[in-house]
């Protein structure tokens, strides 16, 4: 009868010695992203049909270079994505945005840090892409709030439009307008509810990150979703 051969003292001491530092490594590889960020509750949307921006506002165009990203995860792990087209302008007037900016997503340019799952991202059991080419956020209000702005808007993803608020960093000057915020959105609030393999369930929430330079002038080709 064979005797498996026992760890020597000093190995088991390593392995007790290892053991904290492994199980802290596949406790960060399975957080929760959304765990530490802002996350917005979708409810009705605002009626914007009687909203127009001030006849002295200038249009900022936001510019080739601005990003809207995302960060999905599941039991496992996490996928960074993001979309490589979008559009929009954003009215200004005496140093405040103003009117209902809309800004426009080409959905068939999403993109992932996988090939595969870009390709199961744009069919049905996420964004759809055929069926809902193009999501929009239209702008309803913004609003100071401490050291930041609170932004809201409808967000019309995946065939359902929802009002969204996130906080964000703007600023305004006459040369140039950013905005920056990370916030996180529950899918399931707008009907994408593939929910992934049973021992590998995909989380609801998922983080946006948004990074927008937008100036005053005439769009150029790189700042539109080509036709």
């Amino acid at each position: 009868m064979l005797n498996p051969q026992k760890p020597s003292p000093t190995a088991t001491i390593a392995l007790l010695r290892l053991s904290p530092c492994l199980l802290a490594l596949l406790w960060a590889g399975c957080s929760d992203p959304s765990e530490n960020v802002h996350r917005s509750t979708a409810s009705a949307p605002t009626d914007v049909s009687q909203t127009a921006a001030t006849a002295a506002s200038v249009d900022y165009v936001v510019r080739s270079g601005s990003t809207i990203s995302f960060v999905g995860s599941k039991v496992t792990g996490s996928h960074d994505g993001g979309f490589n087209k979008f559009e929009g302008t954003v009215p200004v007037a005496d140093g405040k945005i103003t009117g209902t900016p809309v800004i426009r997503i080409d959905m068939d340019s999403t993109w992932s840090d996988n090939n595969r799952l870009t390709g199961h991202l744009k069919n049905a059991d996420f964004f759809d892409v055929p069926t809902y080419p193009f999501s929009t956020f239209t702008v309803t209000s913004v609003s100071p709030q401490a050291d930041k702005h609170l932004v809201t808007g409808n967000l019309d993803l995946h065939g359902v439009t929802k009002s969204v608020s996130f906080p964000a960093d703007v600023r305004i000057t006459p040369e140039e307008l950013t905005l920056k915020a990370e916030f996180a959105l529950n899918r399931k609030d707008f009907n994408i509810n593939y929910t992934g393999r049973a021992d590998d369930l995909i989380r609801d929430n998922v983080v946006i990150r948004l990074d927008l330079k937008a100036s005053p002038g005439p769009a150029r080709p790189e700042d539109r979703i080509a036709p």
